[in-house]
């Protein structure tokens, strides 16, 4: 899908409050989260190389907690909206 903000997708099909927006820089893919009742979220938070994800979700394991950030930026989907366009 996209915007005025770029391409998106929802990372929970039944959140459509939450949407990752993703593009391209050089060589790497970054990934923004927005949601729609939180608008500061977008202006806090800038784009995130997927590289820096994964050295998050390592990070993530090696402390033991749950959350795995990479089903949340979906390196898989983003590849494919960039594709389309």
């Amino acid at each position: 899908m996209k915007d005025q903000l770029g391409h998106y997708y929802h990372p929970a099909p039944n959140d459509k409050k939450t949407r990752v927006y993703v593009r391209r820089n050089a060589d790497d893919i970054e990934f923004r989260l927005w949601r729609s009742d939180n608008e500061q979220v977008w202006d806090q938070h800038g784009w995130v190389p997927y590289e820096a994800i994964k050295q998050a979700a390592e990070m993530y394991k090696e402390m033991g907690r749950d959350a795995d950030p990479m089903l949340f930026y979906d390196i898989s989907v983003a590849k494919v909206l960039l594709n389309e366009n």
